[in-house]
């Protein structure tokens, strides 16, 4: 169907032929470091067995360098031929099961033909890293299918990183040159619509579950393409998790959950790689189902349950340096689509003033994140970005509005073992002269550390019995359950 290159009709057999002669030519041109192999010439069978698991075993640690040297100029070769002989125009007409097939078709033939001297597990990691490239993302595909790792860090196409369980660790893929990174990234932008290239050398995207994409390509980055990606568990973590993972304590969980059902307006605050947006995507499954919502994001990451979401992405400039549309842009046009929660996925601009604007016209429970370190420098934030978009309005007219728009900042945090936990849930609550005023409800007060290294601590009440929101939760008919909870968690402190 493809029309595979002059193979003879030994092809298939040829591949098992290849380990009787290949003792002596293939396996001291292909395998370099099993040069020690023909050392031993007694006994003609024994290198065929003894020298294929010690480079497998050995691999992990000190032979994997060696080897894979090896196997990449293996993987090269198999991979130009296989470009030589596949029709790719054919090829996109398959079902992805059926072209993975073919695939594997000819690159067995391919390795037959070219008396390639590979044990079965190295052949099939061939198979399926070639696979990998011609349907997939490539090296990338194994570490996107893992659900344990927060963070993909690709600097150049030698060096991989990995976040997982608040640890950044360096993995042992590598791809097989800078441009083959490339041509990934490109593939991984061009589905939604955005581009890569030296005249457009940054580019944020996202992959189809949603996972956050940020590529920064030459001349910019020197060492090679910069690929990272913000990965999204494939299961959608709730707030009842999040108590599992001590991320918060039950009693705080209920006060979430109370906070996001009574239309409080709610700010998210934290650092890179806190939880802010898995947070936010947390307090969503508390928003009714009969309510509109809108979603304002620079790359579309909330996946939201409710059945009644429209969600817009901004837009770049092309290449003439135009029709680029600003997350401003999106949030003064979703004021007009009758929304009735507004919920900007990250706000790093003017277009704070927008939010607040709509926040304090009867879009009651909207939501945004913000890059903050505490819930009061998250007030500052939002002052410094208001002065960023020209408005010459007084300090004091800035922070009435603030204070008229926020009624809940929850601050999250990842602390220096790994570990992610939600440090403040902070009411606004007036001013007092030119001072905004505020009140902490639940902090996360650290004890310590245990003998791991993990640190130790506990969600604490700080006493207060009627929060500013208590009649917000009345007109809910909730406030039972916020009695319950603030009182729960004072008598677990005492």
């Amino acid at each position: 169907m493809f029309g595979k290159r002059g193979n003879d009709s030994g092809s298939k057999p040829e591949f098992r032929t290849p380990p009787a002669p290949a003792a002596v030519a293939p396996a001291a041109t292909v395998a370099p470091p099993r040069a020690a192999a023909p050392q031993p010439p007694q006994p003609p069978a024994q290198p065929r067995k003894t020298v294929t698991p010690p480079p497998l075993a050995s691999q992990p640690r000190t032979a994997q360098r060696e080897r894979s040297e090896s196997y990449y100029d293996t993987k090269s070769q198999v991979f130009s031929a296989l470009i030589d002989t596949i029709d790719l125009s054919q090829l996109a007409k398959l079902e992805p099961d059926a072209a993975r097939e073919e695939i594997r078709d000819i690159v067995n033939d391919i390795i037959a033909i070219k008396n390639f001297a590979m044990s079965i597990a190295e052949q099939e990691d061939l198979l399926e890293d070639i696979c990998n490239d011609v349907l997939g993302y490539g090296p990338l595909e194994p570490l996107l299918a893992r659900d344990d790792i927060a963070d993909i860090m690709v600097n150049g196409s030698r060096q991989v990183f990995i976040e997982v369980n608040g640890k950044v660790e360096q993995t042992g893929v590598r791809f097989r040159d800078n441009q083959q990174l490339l041509n990934i990234c490109q593939r991984i932008v061009s589905q939604v619509g955005r581009r890569v290239d030296e005249s457009s050398p940054i580019c944020d995207a996202r992959l189809p579950d949603g996972s956050r994409v940020n590529v920064i390509a030459p001349p910019l980055a020197i060492d090679g393409t910069a690929l990272t990606i913000r990965k999204f568990k494939k299961d959608k973590l709730t707030l009842d998790q999040l108590v599992k993972f001590g991320a918060i304590s039950p009693e705080g969980a209920e006060i979430l959950k109370i906070i996001g059902r009574v239309r409080c307006n709610i700010v998210i605050s934290g650092g890179t790689g806190s939880g802010k947006t898995t947070l936010l995507n947390c307090l969503t499954n508390y928003i009714d189902r009969d309510e509109r919502v809108i979603t304002c994001e620079d790359s579309a990451e909330l996946q939201l349950q409710q059945p009644h979401v429209v969600r817009l992405e901004t837009r770049p400039p092309n290449l003439e340096g135009e029709g680029e549309v600003t997350m401003r842009d999106l949030v003064k046009n979703c004021l007009r689509m009758r929304p009735e929660r507004i919920i900007v996925g990250e706000v790093r601009g003017p277009e704070v003033f927008d939010l607040l604007q709509a926040m304090n016209t009867g879009h009651d429970g909207s939501m945004g994140t913000i890059h903050s370190n505490s819930p009061r420098e998250c007030l500052n934030r939002i002052e410094s970005m208001i002065a960023m978009g020209g408005y010459s309005l007084p300090q004091k007219t800035v922070r009435e509005i603030v204070v008229g728009s926020v009624d809940v900042i929850i601050q999250a945090a990842r602390l220096r073992d790994g570990s992610r936990r939600i440090t403040h849930i902070t009411e606004v609550i007036g001013m007092e002269g030119d001072v905004v005023i505020t009140q902490d409800i639940v902090l996360y007060n650290i004890k310590g550390e245990d003998a791991s290294g993990r640190l130790v601590g506990e969600h604490i009440s700080t006493g207060i019995g009627r929060p500013k929101f208590w009649d917000r939760a009345r007109y809910y008919g909730e406030e039972q359950r916020l009695a319950a909870a603030l009182e729960a968690m004072e008598k677990r402190v005492h």
